[in-house]
């Protein structure tokens, strides 16, 4: 590792509240689908997976971890699942680049939902952090609007950077100075100086090398996208967020923001002078041919 450089890619571990986010919103789903008639007593063998009832859930889950009957395809993920279940399960699938969405209602939280639409990794909270914006009031959650894509990307590097320290996720907001207080701490225990500003880059360098993976393996801006009914089914309940939802107007003007704050082309690619300014220039070849695509 040289000076003032951290590895790009954040420690692989295994995250076991991830693994619990997905089977509560997997049993989710079929409920919505058995509530739907998607799904009838006797395609989930039994049950009665009405919302509310927990015995069901308890029953659900326990199908999917012996891979029993209905259990089998919802082991697989709600968008495999609903792709196997058909008659519109994939609609009620609530996932993102194949991963299961945590539990906010991103049609009230407009800056969240960008967070989660452009995630790497899909609809992990973990990667961007974007709901505090939105939940402290700090921005009119129910608005999309040019500014949010900044506030964005400076969380998920921030957030980066916090990963790669190998540090709990939840020393976040505890820097009185942020990116200066981190930079202190790194300084301290390596021994390496680095200032503010590299570290900055440092945290550029491993959102931009995951997204450089992602359009290795075929994913686009088609992919930073959210659940249909995120999309399609406003808010039905009474009360100060009644009717809301993300319109595909208010995602494009999201994404167009976002992607122009990390200096990347409006279909999402790192452009070539942005890959140099970062000192990724081996990379280039990932991008060739598709800067306009």
């Amino acid at each position: 590792m040289g000076n003032g450089t951290l590895l790009w890619h954040r420690p692989l571990r295994h995250n076991h509240k991830r693994h619990a986010i997905s089977a509560g919103v997997i049993a989710g789903f079929a409920m919505d689908c058995y509530e739907n008639g998607i799904l009838s007593q006797a395609d989930l063998d039994g049950i009665d997976a009405h919302f509310g009832n927990s015995e069901a859930l308890i029953q659900l889950l326990e199908k999917m971890g012996k891979r029993e009957g209905i259990g089998d395809i919802l082991a697989e993920g709600v968008r495999i699942a609903g792709k196997k279940i058909g008659k519109g399960a994939e609609k009620l699938a609530q996932h993102i680049k194949g991963l299961e969405v945590t539990g906010y209602d991103l049609r009230c939280l407009k800056t969240a939902a960008l967070g989660f639409a452009v995630s790497f990794r899909g609809a992990d909270h973990n990667r961007h952090g974007a709901y505090a914006f939105d939940v402290k009031g700090k921005v009119d959650r129910l608005k999309a609007e040019k500014g949010r894509g900044k506030m964005v990307r400076d969380m998920e590097d921030t957030y980066a950077l916090i990963d790669s320290f190998i540090v709990c996720k939840f020393s976040r907001g505890t820097y009185y100075k942020e990116l200066a207080d981190m930079a202190k701490l790194y300084n301290l225990v390596t021994g390496i100086d680095i200032t503010p500003e590299e570290l900055k880059k440092s945290g550029e360098r491993i959102n931009t090398i995951a997204r450089l993976i992602n359009i290795r393996e075929g994913l686009g801006r088609k992919d930073d996208t959210l659940p249909w009914k995120v999309m399609n089914m406003p808010i039905p309940d009474e009360g100060p967020v009644k009717g809301a939802f993300v319109s595909q107007e208010e995602l494009d003007l999201l994404l167009d923001d976002y992607y122009e704050s990390r200096g990347w082309t409006l279909e999402g690619v790192p452009t070539a002078e942005k890959l140099k300014e970062i000192g990724m220039d081996e990379l280039l070849g990932i991008v060739e041919g598709k800067q306009g695509a």
